[in-house]
C-alpha cells in the first residue's frame, strides 16, 4: 500500500501533462493548484517555519552533521589508505549514523509542523526519497558492524556509500534552501514594488 502510494505521489510530482482529461486525471495538473502561490512555501507555510522551534533545531543539526562527516571521512580514508585507525574510524561513523538519526526525526517533526506531514511533503518529497537511502545505507552499515558478518574493509567501503549518497542528499537540501530564499527575495521585491507604484 505504501509503495502504490509513493509511486504515486511521485508520477504526480513529475507528470505536467495539460491533457489530463485524455490521460485519465481529469482536470489538468495546473488548475489543480491555481490557488496556490508558486514555490517552496505558501504564506501559511512560511510564517509555521519563521515560527518554530524546529526550524533552529534543523538550523544547527545540519552544520554538525556536516562537521562530524568530515572529521570521519577523513578518518575512514585513512584507515582505507594505511591500514591504521580501525576504532576510531568505527567510532566516528557510529556517531555519524547517530545525528543522521537525530536529524532525520527532528527534520520529520519540523516538516509536520510546516507542511502537516511528517514525511513526503510535496515540497521536499524527492529529498525525503533520497533520504531514505541515505538512512538504509547507514543503517546498513551498523548491521554490518553489530554482525560481524561483513569484513571491516567492507564495512568501511559500506560506509563510504553512504556518506556519498549523503553528499548528494546534502546538496538537494542545500539547492531547495537556496530556492527558497531567492523565492523569498522576488516576493520582497515584488511587494516593495507595489508599495512605491
Amino acid at each position: 500500500m505504501f509503495a502504490e502510494f509513493a509511486f504515486g505521489r511521485l508520477l504526480n510530482s513529475v507528470d505536467g501533462s495539460p491533457w489530463g482529461a485524455a490521460s485519465g486525471r481529469g482536470a489538468p495538473q495546473q488548475d489543480q493548484h491555481e490557488h496556490r502561490p508558486p514555490g517552496l512555501y505558501t504564506p501559511e507555510q512560511r510564517r509555521r517555519r519563521d515560527a518554530t522551534v524546529w526550524t533552529l533545531v534543523q538550523g544547527v543539526l545540519a552544520p554538525v552533521q556536516f562537521a562530524v562527516f568530515l572529521m570521519s571521512l577523513g578518518l575512514v580514508l585513512r584507515y582505507l589508505a594505511t591500514g591504521e585507525g580501525l576504532m576510531a574510524a568505527t567510532a566516528s561513523i557510529v556517531v555519524k549514523t547517530l545525528v543522521l538519526y537525530t536529524i532525520m526525526i527532528t527534520g520529520a517533526i519540523w516538516e509536520k509542523k510546516v507542511f502537516g506531514r511528517y514525511l513526503f511533503a510535496p515540497a521536499f518529497f524527492f529529498e525525503d526519497l533520497f533520504s531514505m537511502l541515505v538512512l538504509g545505507l547507514h543503517t546498513a552499515y551498523l548491521a554490518a558492524l553489530f554482525s560481524g558478518a561483513v569484513a571491516p574493509r567492507d564495512q568501511m567501503l559500506l560506509a563510504l556509500a553512504g556518506y556519498t549518497a549523503y553528499v548528494v542528499n546534502a546538496t538537494q537540501f542545500v539547492m531547495k534552501l537556496r530556492a527558497a530564499r531567492l523565492q523569498e527575495a522576488g516576493d520582497r521585491a515584488r511587494l516593495a514594488g507595489g508599495q512605491h507604484a
